[in-house]
C-alpha cells in the first residue's frame, strides 16, 4: 500500500451500500448510476463456459516430475500471454484456511456500521473500511464496501485499523497472508521459467515484497443494470490473488477481445491475474488485463484479494533478456514506490495508470504536436 497523498482530498458524501440496501432497497443514488456507455447491459458480453478461462494445476508445477512441469509451464505460458488471468487448483493452501478467511471477512461486513466505522478509510488512502480510489466530489461510486489492510513489510501496517472484532480476524489474516505469499513467490518462479529466465529473477529483483489484502462486499442491488460493483481497471501489482466467496453470484468479468467475459469460479480454486508490474518487467509479453465487478439483483458477493508487488525502493523496467532489436524497450525505468503512489492517487480507469511507465513512440509524439 503506497504512501498517503499529502494534500487533503474532498470526496463528498459517500453512502454505505449495505445501509442503503437495508433502509432504501429500491433507491439508487445518482452517484452510483453509471453513464449509459459504462453500464453492464450496454456492453456486448460474451458468455463462454468457465473452461475457456485457463486452469493451472499447481501440484503439477511443484511435483518434481519433469514431464508434468514442462506441460504445465506450457499451459502457464498460454494463460499469461493470451489471457492474463487463470484459476489455480491444487494450490496447496489448506481449504479450512480458505473457509476461515471467508468467515471472518463475512462476519466483519455483517457488523453494525458504527463498529466498522471505527476503522475508517480516510479520503485518498487505501487502508481501512470504506471506498478506495474516490478522489473527487462528483466521481461515480462503486456498489461495494471495502476493507483493506497493508500486511507486509510490517512498516506499511496501520495497527489501529486491524480489528479485534470479529475474534481471530487479525490472526486469520496473518496466517492466510503467509500462505498466499508463498504461493505468489512460487508462481513468480514458474512465470520466470515460462519466459526462459532464471527462476529466482523476480524474487531477487523485488527485495522485501509489498503485500496487501482487500475484502470486497457487494450487496444485492435492485438495479444491477445501472451500477458497477467495481470500476474497470488493471492492477498495479505484480500478481493479484482472488478468492471468491462460496456459492456467491458471479461478479468478476475480464475484458477479452473487447468483450466482458464472466469468470465462473471453480470450487476451492484461486483466481490469479497479471498486474501492471509484470507487464513492464516482461516488456509487454505478458499483459495486465482490465477487469471489473458487476452486481446481482438478489445475491450478495464477497471477494478476498491479495496484491503482491515489489518493494517501494526498487527501480523497475523491462528485464534485459526480453529486450532486443526486434522487441525494443516499451517501458521506462521507474521507482516502484512512485508508481504505487501514482496508482492509488488516481481513480480506477481501465489501464490508464500504466501510461506512467510507457515510452511514447516518436510517431505518437509527433501526432500530439500536430
Amino acid at each position: 500500500m503506497a504512501p498517503i497523498p499529502i494534500s487533503p482530498v474532498k470526496v463528498g458524501h459517500i453512502d454505505d451500500v449495505q445501509e442503503l440496501r437495508k433502509t432504501k432497497p429500491t433507491i439508487i443514488p445518482e452517484r452510483f448510476v453509471r453513464d449509459k456507455t459504462e453500464r453492464p447491459t450496454t456492453v456486448a458480453t460474451a458468455i463462454p463456459s468457465s473452461s475457456d478461462i485457463p486452469t493451472i494445476n499447481f501440484s503439477k508445477l511443484s511435483s518434481g516430475n519433469t514431464d508434468e512441469l514442462r506441460t504445465e509451464i506450457s499451459h502457464l505460458t498460454t494463460a499469461c500471454k493470451d489471457w492474463g488471468f487463470f484459476q489455480v487448483v491444487n494450490h496447496g493452501i489448506d481449504l479450512s484456511l480458505l473457509e476461515s478467511i471467508e468467515k471472518v471477512a463475512q462476519d466483519f461486513f455483517m457488523l453494525p456500521l458504527a463498529e466498522k466505522q471505527k476503522y475508517p478509510m480516510d479520503p485518498g488512502t487505501v487502508q481501512g473500511y470504506g471506498q478506495a480510489f474516490v478522489l473527487s466530489e462528483d466521481q461515480k461510486l462503486d456498489w461495494c464496501n471495502m476493507f483493506a489492510l497493508g500486511v507486509e513489510p510490517k512498516f506499511i501496517r496501520n495497527p489501529i485499523l486491524w480489528p479485534t472484532n470479529p475474534e481471530k480476524f487479525s490472526e486469520t489474516v496473518e496466517v492466510y497472508s503467509k500462505e498466499v505469499r508463498k504461493l505468489c513467490q512460487n508462481l513468480l518462479k514458474y512465470i520466470a521459467m515460462s519466459l526462459g529466465l532464471k527462476d529466482d529473477i523476480f524474487e531477487k529483483m523485488f527485495g522485501e515484497a509489498v503485500q496487501a489484502i482487500r475484502m470486497n462486499y457487494y450487496p444485492p442491488c435492485s438495479r444491477p443494470d445501472l451500477v458497477l460493483g467495481l470500476s474497470p481497471h488493471s492492477d498495479g501489482s505484480a500478481l493479484t490473488v482472488l478468492q471468491q466467496g462460496k456459492d456467491n453470484s458471479v461478479g468478476l468479468q475480464i475484458l477479452k477481445d473487447d468483450r466482458w467475459v464472466p469468470v465462473q469460479p471453480i470450487p476451492n480454486a484461486l483466481v490469479i491475474n497479471i498486474g501492471d508490474t509484470i507487464e513492464v518487467l516482461t516488456n509487454g509479453i505478458y499483459k495486465s488485463v482490465e477487469h471489473r465487478a458487476v452486481t446481482h439483483k438478489v445475491k450478495d458477493r464477497l471477494s478476498i484479494v491479495t496484491f503482491y508487488a515489489p518493494s517501494y525502493e526498487v527501480e523497475l523496467g523491462p528485464v534485459q533478456e526480453l529486450v532486443d532489436e526486434n522487441t525494443p524497450c516499451k517501458y521506462r525505468r521507474y521507482n516502484h514506490g512512485e508508481y504505487s503512489k501514482h496508482y492509488v492517487t488516481n481513480k480506477l480507469q481501465g489501464k490508464k495508470t500504466l501510461e506512467f511507465a510507457k515510452i511514447q513512440s516518436k510517431s505518437s509524439n509527433q501526432e500530439g504536436l500536430m
